[in-house]
């Protein structure tokens, strides 16, 4: 999928911020600056595999334009007096990946898309510009989105008690031109590839990251824990206390954004997918080289990842 049309946006802090923190970073454009909204470019592709060893598929994603036009078809108005046509655009995606016995991770990472999908189709403001005070609103809808989304899984566990103990992760990015916002729960990651690295934009919500956080263990011994996947924050699950992880952050041209399940990060080193993700000439080349390396590799997990190249126009779009 490319988008050639994006949206209205103002600059944002390049460096991750907690939830509701947002301040101007020195030496970064005032708002307002930036380049405009039709430069910016970008290509979006998914693609999930069940692996080599797992009887079904618990994860599940989504890649949506959202969008918002306005066209003058008449008008007796003077010419240049309104715009003759006006878009404005965004990028959503979303990775899902469920846990639970027999098919109830399947049910759990399907029901938080499709019930995120409807709690946004039934706002009646989509925020699809940015200044302070709709980032600020963005957040709040956010938190409240989670929370709804944990409650509806703690229903469905009511009505069903086959399902009990269900859960999942979301990481959901929405961008509006170069400027990023990020949604996490659990262990399923965002990364930003920029000048031919990876930085993980989000923190898994593990029992091990845990122990990595307070010095008790190393990354080399994390990777290899056993229990590396027990995770601390998930939508669902037997806790009622789901904690969401927000980010904001600033897109450069060439940037490449993954958002991925640990089926992916669990056996390919972020080297590799550093690496992958420069020599891919699209996103679609992109999920589908990460995905053969994990099937190379004996693929012990469910695989789900997304990538969307961003780039402004005059910048050769299928230069890795």
């Amino acid at each position: 999928m490319k988008d050639w049309s994006i949206d209205d946006t103002h600059p944002l802090p390049a460096a991750d911020q907690g939830a509701g923190e947002a301040h101007h970073v020195p030496g970064r454009p005032a708002p307002m600056d930036g380049p405009s909204t039709t430069e910016v470019l970008f290509d979006v592709a998914g693609l999930s595999d069940k692996g080599a060893i797992r009887d079904e598929n618990q994860d599940h994603f989504m890649v949506v334009r959202t969008g918002r036009s306005f066209e003058t078809l008449a008008t007796s108005l003077p010419a240049g007096e309104v715009p003759a046509r006006s878009e404005d655009r965004g990028l959503l995606t979303m990775v899902a990946d469920g846990m639970g016995g027999q098919a109830a991770g399947e049910v759990a990472s399907r029901t938080v898309l499709v019930t995120l999908t409807n709690l946004i189709l039934e706002h009646p403001e989509w925020i699809l510009k940015v200044d302070e005070e709709s980032a600020s609103d963005l957040l709040n809808r956010t938190i409240a989105r989670y929370k709804a989304l944990d409650s509806a899984l703690a229903q469905r566990m009511h009505d069903e008690p086959a399902l009990r103990g269900m859960g999942t992760t979301l990481t959901v990015a929405y961008s509006l031109g170069l400027d990023l916002f990020i949604a996490h729960v659990g262990d399923s990651r965002a990364y930003l590839f920029h000048d031919g690295a990876v930085r993980q934009l989000t923190h898994d919500h593990t029992h091990v990251q845990k122990l990595v956080d307070a010095g008790m263990l190393s990354r080399e011994e994390a990777a290899g824990h056993e229990l590396r996947n027990v995770l601390t924050n998930v939508l669902g699950g037997a806790h009622r206390s789901v904690e969401v992880e927000f980010h904001r952050l600033r897109l450069a041209g060439g940037d490449r954004l993954l958002l991925c399940s640990d089926g992916l990060t669990g056996v390919v080193k972020d080297e590799e997918i550093a690496a992958i993700l420069g020599a891919s000439a699209s996103a679609g080349e992109a999920c589908r080289r990460l995905v053969d390396r994990v099937v190379a590799l004996g693929a012990p997990d469910n695989v789900t990842v997304i990538v969307a190249r961003y780039e402004l126009s005059g910048t050769p779009s299928g230069a890795p």
